[in-house]
């Protein structure tokens, strides 16, 4: 047996020292660095008991590869498909995070039941017969799933070369361990060898593997963070857990944008896909009420109508708040400083609630309009119009900035039934004959003068 030996690794960037230290020099963090029990041995890859030889890998000149469009598995879920940029790609690697109790097991529990392809889902935190209680309670498609509970990944890859999976699922990649390191499972060293080890497994075998892992506080993916290079793709599940909605994000893909946004619907028996998320996003009330206005915005391809409510109200502890949920704070300052000091509306000692509707965060800056439509509406205390929505940027000048792919955000405003749509006059529009007016505007008060006189 070989001499087991001790190194030090920091428990937030998973650098290696050689000592103990106060202070990591990579991520610049006090008190993270702690000591861990690794053994050097010989390493065997996951198919040495097939005793598979491949060839090494050629050379090829740039034009003699190729180009031919990768052939994806379909997951027949539309919004997962989305996000991924059509699909799983064969021999890739998938990282999905969020917080506990989110629905990151339901969510690949309800995948691997409605695949098509023999799937392994192995569980190190749950027994076969919660799994199968949940199963029954999602869907009762009895298909070829295969449920593995277990967390030693040479004993994982015993049952992957009996079963031949077509794909891979693990819940949770801070659950396995390997043999090769003597570490705790959950350690710097164990989440980097036992993904190493799937890396390797998925690019030779060309199966996809798909991994849950666990959030810090911070909102971060727990363990180092090399842990998201190796990976393929990094999807995050997110969502209030006030709200039954549920959004997937794609943070890194190098086989599609990560411009996309997926949405679900978390219901008792299940997730339900939300094909036209602008229903769920507006609220529907029978009377008009005053600080809430309609922005037209993107999410990667698929325009979203989302609502935008705002509170204005005299400060009472004498220094103005500034709340916002789901919207950037900073940017609504400049917004305030913008009505303020271009528009002349006195806001500077009121106190100001920002919320977008739904739950979800935006980071479109084509929702600028519309926040300052609900803001003036709560100031003075004056709903805007049924049927009205907005779709500009807000320029440090008080002008109304055009935004991109205009003609798309008024085609789903006019679908959805809305009669109006203010957008910038500098923007080249090209639709024709549309059944929605199109108000061209170019500044805070052309806006103010036509919603509120």
């Amino acid at each position: 047996m070989s001499k087991i030996k001790t190194t030090f690794f920091c428990q937030n960037c998973g650098a290696q020292y050689a000592k103990w230290q106060g202070q990591c020099n990579s991520c610049k963090e006090w008190n993270t660095i702690a000591e861990e029990i690794i053994q050097k041995e010989e390493k065997a890859t996951w198919n040495t008991q097939t005793a598979a030889v491949k060839k090494a890998s050629k050379p090829l000149k740039i034009n003699e590869i190729d180009t031919t469009q990768e052939v994806r598995l379909d997951t027949r879920d539309g919004e997962l498909n989305r996000v991924l940029g059509g699909g799983i790609v064969p021999g890739s690697l998938i990282l999905l995070g969020g917080e506990p109790g989110i629905g990151k097991s339901t969510l690949l529990l309800q995948l691997s039941l409605n695949l098509p392809y023999k799937t392994l889902y192995v569980s190190g935190e749950e027994s076969m017969k919660q799994i199968k209680m949940r199963a029954e309670r999602i869907t009762n498609n009895q298909n070829s799933c295969y449920i593995l509970t277990e967390t030693k990944t040479q004993h994982i890859f015993k049952q992957i070369l009996e079963i031949e999976p077509e794909i891979v699922i693990i819940d949770s990649i801070q659950t396995l361990h390997t043999d090769f390191i003597e570490a705790s499972p959950g350690s710097i060293s164990q989440i980097r060898e036992t993904t190493a080890e799937l890396i390797k497994f998925a690019k030779e075998s060309n199966v996809p593997v798909i991994l849950i892992g666990h959030i810090t506080k911070d909102g971060t993916i727990a363990g180092p963070k090399i842990l998201e290079h190796m990976v393929d793709t990094v999807l995050q599940f997110e969502g209030d857990r006030n709200h039954v909605y549920r959004l997937l994000r794609s943070l890194k893909n190098r086989f599609g944008s990560t411009a996309e946004l997926g949405i679900y619907e978390m219901l008792g028996s299940g997730l339900r896909e939300v094909s036209n998320p602008s229903e769920i996003l507006i609220s529907h009330q029978d009377v008009s009420l005053s600080g809430t206005a309609i922005s037209a915005t993107l999410e990667g391809m698929r325009p979203l109508m989302i609502e935008i409510q705002a509170l204005v109200s005299t400060a009472v502890y004498g220094t103005p708040q500034r709340s916002t949920t789901g919207y950037n704070a900073k940017r609504l300052n400049m917004i305030l400083a913008v009505l303020e000091k271009r528009a002349g509306f006195r806001l500077g000692t009121k106190d100001v609630f920002l919320n977008i509707t739904g739950g979800i965060t935006i980071d479109d800056p084509a929702i600028d309009l519309a926040v300052v439509a609900a803001i003036l509406s709560s100031n003075e205390d004056i709903a805007i119009e049924e049927g009205v929505c907005f779709a500009g940027e807000i320029g440090l000048s008080g002008e109304i900035r055009p935004v991109n792919r205009v003609d798309q955000r008024i085609q789903e405003a006019e679908k959805l039934g809305f009669t109006t749509i203010f957008v910038s006059k500098y923007n080249k529009i090209s639709l024709k004959n549309t059944g929605i007016r199109i108000q061209l505007v170019s500044k805070i008060e052309d806006v103010a003068t036509v919603l509120f006189g």
